[in-house]
């Protein structure tokens, strides 16, 4: 069975976190409220990059490879 936060999209997931943020941030929650925001938050983050990871995977690029065409490969990002 899946869990809630693996039917939320990236974007909402990404928009609970920035709600999450500004809530931590005003100082007006409670320490048990703070605590449960904060772990909804780590889940949200490890699903994020959970999906980036996935979006990472498949992106692929063209290279050109002069007269005889061009080729495809996984696309690696510079770190």
């Amino acid at each position: 069975m899946a869990k809630k936060e693996d039917k939320i999209s990236f974007e909402d997931a990404l928009k609970r976190l920035e709600e999450i943020v500004e809530t931590m941030e005003s100082g007006e929650v409670d320490l048990d409220r703070m605590v449960a925001a904060f772990e909804e938050g780590q889940k949200l983050v490890k699903l994020c990059t959970e999906k980036l990871n996935e979006v990472e995977a498949k992106i692929e690029k063209i290279v050109k490879c002069g007269p005889e065409g061009a080729v495809v490969e996984k696309f690696e990002l510079d770190r």
